[in-house]
């Protein structure tokens, strides 16, 4: 049964990053309806990399296969962009200093990566719920039925119980908690902020969509807008 002391640890990391968590509502726009998907699409590919090679540790607990999204960034990014997307994939500077940055933390204190599997998985599965009602909702005015479940792949999980992947996450993250030291337990909640601080410079680095050729055309604006705007509104409510 679920218990208060149980939370404590991720109520502290929620609390710690509660600033940061606001990211601005200009940001969140259309602006990241398609550059969205690619500047994360590395960090999210390089975190669950990681999880494989760290299965054997406590990183290696939070490897679920319904939560792992990289095949689902591809299937999204050619979708919108088409099956040469990947030729085209510039790294923005945002993004390469966030890789950087995880990079160093493998090297240096890998237990550190929890944080980014933590807040960044946890956003997904918030903003699944959030986009699943908005789907509810665009199938019901939405003329072109055949397009409504194309471009959210990232979001859906399918015939999966949100609520019980993100107790999962919570669970975990409390478990790991519950072996790691007081010095260990503070970097992580130190950590936590450095991952929104990461997030906002890699929003703010998306000037638009002009430089990249759509492969389809504005109807499809509408579902990807929404489904980053669940995504960020949802690390107000981890």
């Amino acid at each position: 049964m679920k218990t208060n002391n149980q939370d404590t640890f991720c109520k502290k990391m929620r609390k710690a990053t509660k600033e940061i968590h606001s990211i601005s509502d200009s940001l969140v726009n259309a602006k990241l309806a398609f550059d969205g998907l690619l500047v994360f699409y590395e960090v999210f590919r390089y975190l669950e990399l990681a999880m494989i090679r760290w299965k054997d540790t406590e990183i290696g607990l939070f490897l679920h296969e319904e939560l792992r999204r990289t095949e689902a960034f591809e299937v999204d990014l050619e979708f919108y962009l088409g099956k040469e997307w990947k030729k085209n994939l510039n790294l923005r500077d945002s993004v390469t200093k966030y890789l950087i940055h995880l990079k160093e933390i493998e090297d240096t204190e890998p237990i550190l990566l929890i944080a980014y599997i933590y807040h960044l998985y946890m956003g997904l599965l918030s903003g699944g719920i959030i986009l699943r009602k908005k789907r509810e909702f665009m199938q019901k005015i939405w003329p072109f039925k055949e397009y409504q479940m194309n471009g959210n792949n990232i979001t859906n999980f399918k015939n999966s119980n949100i609520f019980q992947l993100k107790q999962h996450m919570r669970d975990t993250m409390n478990k790991i908690a519950e072996t790691l030291d007081e010095d260990t337990k503070n970097k992580l909640i130190e950590e936590s902020k450095t991952v929104f601080i990461l997030n906002n410079e890699i929003i703010r680095s998306i000037q638009g969509t002009g430089t990249i050729i759509l492969k389809k055309t504005v109807c499809f604006v509408i579902p990807i807008m929404l489904l980053f705007l669940a995504f960020f509104v949802s690390f107000r409510k981890i």
